[in-house]
């Protein structure tokens, strides 16, 4: 279950309509949020949360709702549109393939990622990392291999 509360955009495409088909399905069963999250096996607060819009489901909520309600799978129907608004709203999941996220537009354009699959590359990035740690340790420069708990370096014996 995702705890990320949707984005206004997300309030006016699937979710909006999955979470209008919820609470219509409930009422007509004559459910309260208890009774329904008793019986889907998630808790009353996350029906009422995702009713509300202040949460999106998951797929197995859509799932389990759909079984109790009898709703035809209509839910389950609208979740990937759903979970593409969540994607979309949810920022924590980084930036699109290819960029990096700017924190300040004025520092320019995004900057492409490093492919992975070319060393050169990635040892770049390990002596970015490595000059910004010291940075952070006050200049101190970090060592090829980490002291082992014995007192000598780790590998050696």
């Amino acid at each position: 279950m995702d705890r990320t509360p949707p984005s206004s955009a997300a309030h006016r495409g699937a979710s909006r309509r999955f979470r209008a088909e919820l609470r219509s399905w409930r009422t007509r069963q004559g459910l309260t949020q208890r009774a329904l999250a008793e019986r889907v096996r998630f808790s009353r607060e996350t029906v009422a949360a995702v009713e509300s819009g202040r949460r999106f489901g998951s797929h197995e909520f859509a799932v389990r709702c759909d079984e109790v309600l009898g709703t035809g799978g209509r839910l389950a129907a609208l979740w990937p549109q759903v979970a593409a608004e969540q994607l979309a709203a949810d920022g924590r999941r980084g930036p699109r393939l290819g960029e990096v996220a700017r924190l300040d537009p004025a520092d320019g354009p995004p900057v492409p990622r490093r492919d992975a699959r070319d060393p050169a590359a990635m040892v770049a990035a390990i002596d970015e990392l490595r000059e910004l740690i010291g940075q952070v340790l006050g200049g101190q420069p970090e060592p090829d291999v980490p002291p082992h708990p014995s007192g000598g370096r780790a590998g050696q014996r």
